[in-house]
């Protein structure tokens, strides 16, 4: 049963949102925004337009977030009150409870992802590790993984590169995922996905390990600048593989970019790879790949800065790129994050896209770090 002191929690937190989400001065601010947006010269100058938007979208989602939870917390308050009078029973308000402790959670986790790239949607890119068959059979697992939480978001997602295993599976693919602070949640899963299993490609039936390097960057839009350099952009094309058409193996709509970087700090150069078979028209594939090039900057940027904190910051703990972040073995029927120690035993959930669990308890470790 529900507590007075549970929803007095409940009360005290909804109020406490109005302080550190500064609601009252984002609601001035939205009401000033949209009489701004409804001028008529208003699409005159359209990135201009384009991120004022962003900015109202971003107010209104709070302040919304928050008028929902008061209501909630308020409605909460009510059923107590209805339960004494013996109006309802006990199991209506603790759906009340649970409604508006789940709202709360969301929005406070929600609250960490302050960081501008954390807005933005995300390049998930997912790369089978060594293993053959085995190894590609999990990246093609994790694919769908990805794209079935997506699913269950609401995001958008649309896939820029395929290559398929040798006898199943994938060796790599590149999703391109579009919707509210996607980065600010998917970053969670950059890093090594271990898999222990009994495996279906072996005859004898053995327990097999198996690795996939996940990575995730920021899908930078026309707001953020960026600065590619030309002159270190090559370009080559290819025939795009894939099922159905007349052009398939005859017109070469695949694109190759090539891209010499260049640390500003150290100097070193480093070429990066992009190949974009997302359409069969070449022009829509080259600009889908320098978008993809751009991401791949910025994020770049982002992981300069993360060092400089770090440097400064070394007696904080650090999460390293590219460590291996969570197992999932079968045979136990656990998924377990080795960052936060958050385990399930419904591995096929898991598998289905309901990682949410995992993504809230890296977040309340770590979001205050990040």
């Amino acid at each position: 049963m529900t507590t007075q002191d549970q929803i007095k929690d409940i009360v005290e937190r909804a109020n406490a949102l109005r302080g550190y989400l500064d609601v009252d001065r984002r609601r001035v601010e939205l009401e000033e925004d949209e009489i701004r947006a409804a001028a008529p010269e208003f699409w005159n100058d359209a990135k201009r337009a384009e991120t004022h938007m962003k900015k109202v979208k971003e107010n209104k989602r709070w302040v919304e977030g928050y008028d929902k939870i008061k209501s909630a917390a308020e409605e909460l308050e009510l059923a107590f009150d209805y339960l004494k009078e013996g109006i309802i029973e006990e199991a209506e308000l603790d759906a009340a409870y649970k409604h508006a402790s789940d709202m709360l959670d969301e929005i406070e986790m929600a609250n960490m992802l302050r960081r501008e790239e954390d807005q933005l949607g995300a390049v998930l890119k997912i790369v089978a590790g060594a293993g053959g068959t085995e190894a590609q059979d999990w990246a093609q697992m994790l694919m769908r993984q990805y794209m079935r939480y997506c699913e269950r978001h609401g995001y958008k997602v649309s896939v820029s590169n395929l290559q398929d295993g040798d006898d199943a599976g994938i060796k790599t693919c590149t999703l391109t995922i579009e919707g509210d602070t996607v980065y600010g949640y998917l970053k969670s899963e950059n890093g090594v996905h271990r898999l222990v299993r009994v495996s279906p490609f072996n005859a004898q039936g053995k327990r097999m390990t198996s690795f996939t390097s996940v990575f995730v960057t920021p899908l930078v839009d026309d707001t953020i600048e960026i600065n590619i350099e030309q002159a270190r952009i090559s370009w080559d094309t290819f025939r795009s593989g894939g099922a159905g058409g007349q052009n398939v193996n005859k017109v070469e709509s695949g694109v190759r970019l090539r891209y010499m970087y260049k640390d500003p700090d150290t100097g070193v150069e480093e070429e990066i790879l992009i190949e974009n078979t997302e359409t069969r028209d070449q022009p829509k594939n080259k600009e889908n790949a320098l978008r993809l090039l751009r991401s791949m900057l910025y994020d770049k940027e982002l992981k300069r800065r993360m060092a400089e904190q770090a440097k400064i910051e070394a007696g904080k703990k650090k999460i390293e790129w590219g460590s291996q972040i969570r197992s999932y073995v079968m045979d136990d029927r656990r998924v377990k994050d080795h960052r936060t120690n958050y385990q399930t035993s419904n591995v096929q959930a898991v598998l289905d896209g309901e990682i949410d669990d995992f993504i809230k308890a890296y977040l309340m470790e770590f979001g205050g770090e990040a």
